[in-house]
């Protein structure tokens, strides 16, 4: 077996929670074909972090892996090799492990290349059974690996697995494969399929502390909705169009953290994971996400306060939203939706790149606009407006320094842990994007608050603003921090391709 069918193998290992842990705790196989690994023939059956058991021996088992109707095929050609009498004609055997046991499979003999089935050389030195997978007993526990074997019999084309459930007495990332040693079964293929339990249900472990994550987040944002529509309600005659489209990005990440938990609970519950179902609250996800980011762009233009209408800009910003739509929908499909999980590096690498190309350039134009937007605001001596855009612009800086440095933590987490054995925490991960977008929000809602004197601060159309106007605090009456006017309307029909110098062409047609 050389190095390089060896490292097929550990990658196999390495990329097994994304193989099939993403499809379901419900693992189902339809004719799965085993690949060839060295000397062995391999196919992978999932890999989820389980907790410990905790119930009594005698109990039935809370935490376990189930096999059901699981049933090996082989060729015809393999089959009719053999005498119809013949008792065993062929061994298929279905390794569990730990990934901290991972390396108790396969050998190597004086020291050379490792092989997953035991040879002749290997049988001598380690005592395995040649013909077979080669399985040290854990420290932690002889009876693991766990092994069960399937032998075909006489000629006939399939044999079934022995229905049984695997209970599991201590937490960790299991791995399951088939894998067959017989040279004479290439073209092996598999059916059925195997249920994967924690004690809270069919959730896997991974993806278990998520769900109490977007009951938490559901709650946040039910309450920032509360506050924030009761204060809309409040000055609604002075509303702005620009709190109109807060309103919407609170909606839709209520809406959206509320659909992650219930097709989490879900999952939990009956084991799969359907695809019209993950696809809708993706969808609502890409939404929000998109319409956040117009959001902060338009407010970093100076819509309403250095300018009534994006103008010319408005096609282009559109343009561009509609673009990281597609871009950040075909990336989270990719990454929660079925049996897509399955494409290979090179696919997601494909679509990881146009949502972060976009990303850096709506970054881009979001601190060229906010850079204009602060001198427009210096110029015309508007120092209430002028220190709420400073305060807007440190709270982005922020946000775009804590990304960056958790980006750096992200790669190095999953440099470092190639084999997902930190899986309770990786939820985290997950997590912080989420809770960063809701601070940010936060930061929005608490700037651009509805109060009886947004109106007062409008574009005026006015080369400066009243110095009188500007002296009084934005907080008055009830506290509530004022925003702007949008009193009129314009609109010039620029088309083209994307550039950062349109918004200062813009800006001197004004």
């Amino acid at each position: 077996m050389d190095l390089r069918r060896l490292a097929v193998f550990a990658a196999a290992l390495a990329a097994g929670w994304w193989a099939r842990g993403a499809e379901a705790s419900i693992h189902t196989y339809d004719r799965e074909p085993f690949r060839e690994v060295g000397n062995a023939f391999l196919l992978s059956g999932g890999s989820e972090g389980i907790v410990a058991d905790g119930a009594d021996a005698a109990a039935p088992p809370s935490s376990f892996i189930k096999f059901v109707n699981v049933t090996f095929w082989r060729t015809p050609e393999a089959a009719e090799s053999h005498a119809k009498m013949a008792h065993s004609t062929g061994l298929v055997q279905a390794i569990l492990f730990e990934a901290a046991d991972r390396d108790n499979i396969g050998g190597s003999a004086y020291g050379g290349q490792r092989s997953i089935c035991c040879t002749p050389d290997l049988a001598k030195l380690e005592g395995c059974k040649q013909g077979e997978v080669i399985r040290r007993p854990s420290s932690d526990d002889p009876d693991w690996p766990y092994v069960l074997d399937t032998h075909f019999s006489a000629n006939h084309l399939s044999v079934k697995l022995e229905d049984e459930p695997v209970r599991i007495t201590k937490t960790g990332m299991y791995n399951l494969f088939f894998i067959s040693c017989d040279p004479k079964l290439r073209g092996l293929t598999m059916s059925g399929k195997t249920i994967w339990k924690n004690p809270g249900g069919y959730l896997p472990g991974r993806m278990a502390p998520l769900m109490k994550f977007y009951v938490l987040m559901s709650l946040a944002y039910l309450l920032v909705m509360i506050v924030w529509f009761s204060q809309y309600i409040r000055f609604w005659r002075d509303i702005l169009p620009i709190q109109n489209w807060i309103t919407l990005v609170i909606a839709l990440g209520l809406f959206e953290m509320t659909l992650w938990y219930f097709e989490y609970l879900n999952f939990n519950s009956s084991g799969v994971r359907p695809v019209g179902i993950t696809t809708w609250v993706v969808t609502v996800g890409a939404i929000r996400k998109t319409v956040s980011r117009l959001l902060i762009l338009s407010i970093s233009m100076g819509y309403g306060v250095v300018r009534p209408t994006l103008g010319g800009l408005t096609s282009k910003v559109l343009l561009l939203g509609l673009t990281y739509f597609l871009a950040s929908e075909m990336l989270d499909i990719a990454e929660n939706v079925g049996t897509i999980n399955d494409i290979s590096g090179k696919a997601r690498l494909f679509l990881v790149l146009p949502d972060a190309f976009l990303d850096a350039f709506l970054i881009l134009w979001i601190f060229t606009s906010l850079s204009r937007t602060l001198e427009k605001l210096q110029a015309r001596r508007s120092s209430v407006k002028l220190d709420i855009y400073r305060k807007f612009t440190n709270a982005l800086a922020v946000s775009v320094i804590a990304s960056v440095a958790w980006i750096g933590y992200e790669v190095y987490f999953k440099a470092t842990d190639p084999f997902s054995e930190r899986w309770q925490s990786a939820w985290i991960i997950t997590a912080f994007w989420d809770v960063l977008a809701f601070v940010l929000l936060l930061v929005i809602c608490y700037l651009w608050a509805p109060s009886q004197s947004s109106q007062r601060y409008a574009y005026s159309g006015e080369a400066a603003d009243d110095d009188d106007e500007e002296s009084q605090s934005l907080t008055k009456g009830d506290g509530e921090v004022g925003m702007v006017k949008i009193d009129k309307d314009r609109s010039a029909g620029v088309s083209g391709a994307f550039s950062l110098e349109d918004e200062a062409e813009e800006d001197k047609r004004e």
